[in-house]
């Protein structure tokens, strides 16, 4: 009869089962315990940053000329477009990430297609997760909110009606190039209202309009940026988590 092992602390693992491709033993009591990240419900995680929480533009920069941003903050703790001054994104930059951004399209429904509640998160200032007012107003499945631009189109389509709010959860995984060679594609995961959107997919390059995407060498880290596309799009509670 095999004699029972008992070990030291064996609630905190094993030290005589095999090894996994970590180095660590499968159950292993000396793998490093993880982070405690405080999440209560409908907050923001303790350990995100906070890229805007109505109180401010600090930390976001216009596009087009380098100077402070000319969108404007509204009611209800958000900011608004200000069509013409042009696409506005963080000073700060990040690669992997876990991305949280509310926004509404305006209640007051104007155009059709492309031309209606039409903005973009664009993850690392040139990868475009689609924002539209696709309320019973069909457009290209590629340009359909929820999807990667001019690429994929969402898997549903979970938008709310136009003057409520709606929420994007993403997952991203930052692109890797070895010098001008691509090691790794980027990889994203959306969910729109709670709903999944894309489940891991791969992203062809950087989203372009009527063109082939492909990829081309860049930092490993980039601002978020929102678009200006003429409508009154208001965005608000967007944090983000390093991964």
């Amino acid at each position: 009869m095999e004699p029972i092992r008992q070990l030291e602390n064996e609630h905190l693992g094993y030290s005589d089962t095999p090894v996994l491709s970590s180095g660590y033993h499968v159950h292993d009591g000396t793998r490093p315990q993880m982070p405690v990240v405080k999440a209560e419900p409908n907050q923001v995680p303790s350990d995100a940053v906070i890229l805007f929480d109505g109180s401010s533009l600090e930390g976001w920069t216009n596009c087009r000329d380098g100077e402070a941003c000319g969108w404007k903050l509204v009611e209800d703790e958000a900011m608004e477009v200000v069509p013409g001054v042009g696409d506005i994104q963080t000073t700060a930059e990040f690669g992997s990430m876990q991305l949280h951004v509310e926004f509404m399209s305006p209640a007051v429904v104007k155009g059709m297609g492309q031309g209606r509640g039409n903005s973009g998160v664009f993850l690392m200032g040139q990868y475009e997760i689609q924002v539209l007012d696709n309320w019973e107003n069909p457009t290209y499945a590629d340009g359909t909110v929820g999807g990667i631009y001019g690429q994929t189109p969402p898997l549903v389509n979970s938008i709310r009606k136009p003057g409520e709010w709606n929420v994007y959860d993403i997952l991203w995984k930052a692109p890797v190039f070895d010098a001008e060679d691509l090691v790794s594609p980027a990889v994203v995961t959306v969910l729109l209202n709670g709903v999944v959107q894309h489940h891991a997919v791969t992203l062809k390059g950087p989203t372009e309009h009527r063109v082939l995407p492909g990829y081309k060498a860049h930092a490993d880290k980039g601002p978020l940026k929102l678009q200006d596309h003429g409508d009154l799009v208001r965005f608000k509670n967007i944090w983000v988590r390093e991964l």
